[in-house]
Formats: structure tokens, C-alpha cells, sequence
């Protein structure tokens, strides 16, 4: 099955271009659920895009389907499902392991000048967008702080102080000038073209080859950037990820001196969406 379209309102204006776009690339697991609905739970009043691109369809298309029931008339969601993968991984030419090339075709499709990306197993909390875009100004890029989440429970753990905290801070300022997930980010398109190809690209770092993320923060953090200062995204971290136990000693050494009390309070017992 291939298929190319928008679920939106009857006479909804395509061609008008929207305020923001959300590139979600899936292969239809069960989390897409909670990742659609927290863009739907948005408070920005705008119009905004989902893009939305089937790498392979391994799970379950009725969480798709479930989803959209829910979709606010003020967003689009566009459907990008070409019947076959360019991922390695599932069979096609690109090495990229999350999608192949479709991440960077969709950031060049999405009909806005601000695009947010955002994984099937992550989500946003319902001012994520609204607070970006009233920061981004006339910089490049803008970017949220983001709570880790236990995989299993769906649970948010603690804030991350260590990882995604920005250009040339935390763990990772010394062998990638910093960093920054990629669902914290609300990036100018017109502004950061280069970074578009980048998306589906392994990036070569002085360390060896790294994920396509790294790439894009390598290319973005000389540029203008400014941050919310919120934790605004949720991330999964799984046992299988190779920084897990360091990562699980960070957060229980914290939450054991300092717990959650001096978080902003618009996210505090925000559990799951």
C-alpha cells in the first residue's frame, strides 16, 4: 500500500503555508498514539501541520486510525507512506537506521517555515510549540529543556540537566560541542537549509560515526539559538540504550537530593499524555 494525503476540514486551505509543521516519522508502533494526540492538545491557535511518514508499516495501522479521530480542525495532518523503506534496515539504499531518507524529504515537504521534529515514541506537552515559537524571534533555532521518561511505565523520570542542554554544555561538550535532541527543537528552515539533508545522514564526529542528530546540532550550534528554559518534551530511555545504568546514576543521585520540587510547576505531575 502506498499513499500520499491530508486528513483536515472540508475547503481547508493547503497551499496557505502553516505556523509550524511536526515531522513525525513512525513505523506505526503503539506510541504514535501519544505522540499524535499531544500534538492535537497543542495550545497554539494557529495552524499547524503534522507530517507524517511511514518508514515501514510493522504495527498496527488502527493506531493511526484511532488517533485521528481526535485531530483539531485548526490542524493537517500529511500522510507520506511510499509502499517500500529507504532505510538499510528495512531493505532500502540509506544508511540513516530512523527512517532513511524520508526525515529529510519531509522537512523539505512541510509547508512552513518552522519545523519540529518529533519521534513515534515521544511527546510533547501541550504549550511545547506555542513557547517555542514565541522565542524563536529572528534566530535560527529554538529549543526546549526535556524529561526523561521510563520506556516501561511511560513515567517521567527527572528532567535531563546532563544531555540535552544545549551548545557547549553537559556530558557531551567536549566530544560534540554540546547537544541537543532533535524533539526539543523548533529549527527556520529557510534559515538552516543545509540542515534539512542532514536528517537522514550518519554523521562522522572526531569519536566515529554517529547518529543523524549529532549531525544536525553540529550544524546548528554556531547559529543564533535561544531556549525556553522548559522541559517541555518527553523522551523514552530504554535499557538497551548504551548510556542507560550512567544515565539511571544520574537521575537517582539527583531526585535522592533534590527531587522534582524546584521544576517549573505548568509540567509537574504531567505523567503521560
Amino acid at each position: 500500500m502506498s499513499a500520499v494525503g491530508n486528513f483536515c476540514e472540508d475547503g481547508f486551505d493547503l497551499q496557505e503555508p502553516f505556523d509550524v509543521t511536526v515531522l513525525i516519522t513512525t513505523i506505526l508502533r503503539p506510541t504514535l498514539k501519544d505522540a499524535l494526540l499531544s500534538v492535537f492538545r497543542q495550545t497554539h491557535p494557529g495552524r499547524i501541520q503534522i507530517m507524517l511518514g511511514v518508514d515501514k508499516a510493522l504495527g498496527d495501522r488502527g493506531v493511526l486510525e484511532a488517533a485521528l479521530k481526535h485531530r483539531p480542525p485548526n490542524q493537517v495532518v500529511t500522510l507520506l507512506e511510499p509502499g517500500y523503506s529507504t532505510s538499510m534496515r528495512h531493505g532500502g539504499v540509506h544508511a540513516n537506521p530512523w527512517g532513511g531518507a524520508l526525515p529529510a524529504v519531509m522537512g523539505y515537504l512541510a509547508n512552513s517555515r518552522y519545523i519540529a521534529p518529533l519521534a513515534d515514541d515521544n511527546w510533547m506537552h501541550e504549550q511545547h510549540l506555542s513557547r517555542l515559537l514565541a522565542a524563536i524571534g529572528d534566530r535560527d533555532w529554538a529549543f526546549s529543556m526535556r524529561w526523561y521518561v521510563d520506556d516501561a511505565t511511560r513515567k517521567p523520570l527527572c528532567v535531563d540537566l546532563w544531555e540535552s542542554v544545549g551548545p557547549s554544555k553537559g556530558v557531551y561538550a567536549e566530544t560534540f560541542g554540546g547537544f541537543v535532541d532533535p524533539n526539543c527543537m523548533l529549527i527556520d528552515k529557510v534559515r538552516c537549509e543545509p540542515v534539512l539533508a542532514l536528517r537522514s545522514r550518519t554523521f562522522m564526529s572526531l569519536v566515529g560515526a554517529a547518529p543523524s542528530d549529532r549531525g544536525v546540532f553540529a550544524e546548528l550550534r554556531r547559529r543564533p539559538w535561544v531556549c525556553t528554559g522548559q522541559p517541555t518534551s518527553y523522551y523514552t530511555i530504554q535499557p538497551s540504550d548504551a548510556n542507560h545504568e550512567s544515565r539511571m546514576t544520574l537521575i537517582r543521585e539527583f531526585l535522592a537530593s533534590n527531587g522534582n520540587a524546584d521544576l517549573p510547576a505548568n509540567v509537574l505531575g504531567r505523567e503521560r499524555i
